[in-house]
């Protein structure tokens, strides 16, 4: 889509948004959905939502999975900036994603970020060569810079999810107590690290195919 055009915008809910889901996976070939959000947009509620309804017909790798290891963010002085568009192993998610839309293989196995530790889990995610609709999820995936830009064009169908900035700022706060950090870094982290990032990605949803306003989003993700 041009950068000179806006992209249409919708209101649905969850349901509505996993028959939309059913519906790629009902094309007959492997299709690839994107869903970008800011951080707490609700991403993860929408894939598992679409998970739990879709069964053996989708799998979600996300990009997440491709976060640079903590010594080697440690080593470039980066760790504290975990989540910015120079963290990830972009070249890698873009090699998958091409794999992952060729559908050649019998088995392609993808990378799991794992909250609870911090890391990247890899060849963790299984999708079988047969399984119609694969849905991969994440901040940057409209992002014009730094490889970015070659994502857009291996996915088939691409959904901008969008929410208040104090909503998703008190999802991300109560997600970061709960992992055990301390209010005074949650909320730093937060305001600082997670807004810079909903601020980046805020820029790329004109490139999105859907601005949808999930009605029932409740959850954190």
């Amino acid at each position: 889509m041009s950068s000179s055009h806006a992209a249409p915008r919708t209101s649905a809910t969850i349901p509505e948004l996993v028959e939309r889901a059913r519906a790629l996976a009902e094309r007959g070939s492997r299709t690839i959905l994107g869903i970008v959000g800011s951080p707490g947009a609700g991403k993860t509620t929408l894939c598992t939502a679409i998970e739990s309804a879709l069964g053996d017909d989708v799998v979600v790798v996300g990009m997440d999975g491709f976060h640079l290891d903590n010594p080697i963010l440690i080593e470039r002085g980066r760790r504290e900036d975990k989540g910015a568009p120079d963290t990830f192993d972009v070249a890698g998610y873009v090699s998958l994603l091409r794999r992952l839309g060729e559908a050649t293989e019998p088995i392609t196995y993808g990378p799991r970020f794992d909250r609870e530790i911090e890391t990247s889990i890899g060849s963790a995610i299984p999708v079988p060569q047969t399984v119609p609709l694969v849905i991969t999820e994440g901040l940057y995936l409209l992002r014009e810079e730094e490889g970015w830009e070659e994502v857009r064009g291996l996915v088939d169908e691409m959904w901008y999810l969008e929410l208040p900035d104090a909503v998703r700022q008190e999802r991300l706060l109560r997600r970061r107590l709960g992992h055990g950090d301390n209010e005074e870094h949650a909320r730093d982290w937060v305001m600082r690290v997670d807004q810079a990032s909903a601020d980046r990605v805020a820029k790329t949803k004109h490139r999105a195919d859907l601005i949808i306003e999930v009605l029932d989003n409740q959850e954190q993700a």
